[in-house]
C-alpha cells in the first residue's frame, strides 16, 4: 500500500505515519525530533498549546542543516488554539508560530478545537490553554464564529505559508456548515481514534467528501485502567488479549498492531515515543497487514469511549454530545 495520502487541492502527499508532539516536554522536543527524523518520520503532528514549538523547531532544523533530511521532504503540521479565533489575532498568533519553529512554513494548519474562547495576548501568557490567566473558574467564550476564522485559514493557505488547511475534533454538523461557505475544503481532519472509539461513520462520511483523517491517541488508555462516567471499563489496548493475539500471529508488537488498523482504514497515525527503537517499530508497519477477520475482530472492542474529552477534564463543555 502507499505510505502517503494524497490531500485535496494541492495534490500533497501526507505521511501515513508521523510522529506526535503532544506532552514531549519542551527540555527534551529538540533532541526527541531530531532523533525521530533521524530514524525515518517525515510527518511531525504539533500545536502552539504543545508549549514546545520552539524546541521542537530547533529539532527539525538541527536535521535540515546537518543534511539528514531536506525541509521538502518534511511535512510539518500545527495547529491554532482557541483563544485566538477572532478574525484579527489569526494572522499574528500564524506568524508567532511560523517563528518559533524556524520555518519559512508549514505543510497543515488545523484548527486545534471548534471552541472559540476568550482571547488573551501573547504577551500575557502563552500558550494559555483553556482559562483565562489568573482565573480558576469557568472557561469563558467569545464570539467568534468559525466562518470568519476560515476565512483567514484560507488567506494563509493562498499565501503559501500554510500550504494546506484544516480542522481537529469537527463532529459531521460542524463539518457540513463548514463546507456550506469555504471556499477552500478542509484538507485533514484530526480526531480521537483507537478500538475503543471507531467513530466508523464519522470516518467514511469524511473520506467521501475527500477529506483525509488523522488519527491521534491511537493506543487508548496507554498504561492505566480507564473508569467512565457511565460504568464502563477498559483494559490497555496495549495488552488487550485480542490485540495481544493478532500481534503473536504476526510477529509484531502490539502497537503496531494497533497502528495498523488506522492504516487498514486509510487514515494516517501520529504516534509519539520518547524511544528511539519504539519509534523505528511505529514506523515498520506497512511490512504486513491485517485479515477480515482480525479487523472484525477489533471492531468488536468499540466502547464509545473517548479518552480527549473538555468535558470530562471539569470545564463544563459538553463538546461532543
Amino acid at each position: 500500500m502507499s505510505q502517503h495520502l494524497v490531500l485535496n487541492r494541492t495534490g500533497d502527499k501526507m505521511p501515513l505515519v508521523g510522529f506526535g508532539c503532544w506532552k514531549v516536554d519542551p527540555q527534551d522536543a529538540e533532541d526527541t525530533i531530531y532523533n525521530a527524523i533521524k530514524a525515518g518520520v517525515r510527518l511531525i503532528d504539533g500545536a502552539g498549546d504543545y508549549g514546545n514549538e520552539i524546541e521542537v523547531g530547533r529539532g527539525i532544523n538541527k536535521a535540515i542543516n546537518e543534511g539528514v533530511v531536506k525541509r521538502e521532504e518534511l511535512f510539518v503540521v500545527t495547529k491554532i488554539w482557541n483563544t485566538f479565533h477572532a478574525k484579527e489575532n489569526v494572522r499574528p498568533t500564524f506568524e508567532k508560530q511560523l517563528k518559533d519553529l524556524g520555518l519559512d512554513y508549514v505543510d497543515l494548519y488545523l484548527i486545534h478545537f471548534p471552541v472559540p474562547l476568550k482571547h488573551v495576548a501573547i504577551e500575557a501568557a502563552y500558550p494559555p490553554g483553556w482559562y483565562q490567566p489568573g482565573k480558576s473558574d469557568d472557561i469563558e467564550f467569545e464570539r467568534s464564529p468559525i466562518q470568519d476564522l476560515w476565512r483567514e485559514m484560507e488567506k494563509i493557505a493562498e499565501s503559501g505559508a500554510a500550504k494546506n488547511i484544516g480542522i481537529s475534533n469537527f463532529n459531521v454538523q460542524l463539518i457540513l456548515d463548514l463546507l456550506t461557505y469555504a471556499n477552500i475544503k478542509p484538507a485533514v481532519l484530526q480526531v480521537e481514534l483507537h478500538p475503543y472509539l471507531q467513530q466508523t461513520r464519522l470516518v467514511e462520511w469524511v473520506q467521501k467528501q475527500g477529506i483525509q483523517v488523522t488519527a491521534y491517541s491511537s493506543f487508548g488508555p496507554a498504561s492505566f485502567i480507564q473508569l467512565t462516567d457511565d460504568g464502563k471499563t477498559a483494559e490497555p489496548l496495549l495488552g488487550h488479549p485480542v490485540i495481544k493475539e493478532i500481534a503473536e500471529k504476526h510477529g509484531k508488537s502490539t502497537a503496531q498492531v494497533l497502528l495498523r488498523w488506522s492504516l487498514e482504514r486509510n487514515v494516517a497515525v501520529i504516534p509519539k515515543s520518547m524511544n528511539v527503537e519504539r519509534t523505528k517499530s511505529n514506523l515498520d508497519i506497512f511490512s504486513f497487514s491485517l485479515s477480515k477477520d482480525e479487523v472484525a475482530a477489533i471492531g468488536k472492542l468499540e466502547l464509545g469511549l473517548r479518552f480527549n474529552d473538555p468535558f470530562s477534564y471539569g470545564f463544563g463543555l459538553p463538546l461532543f454530545c
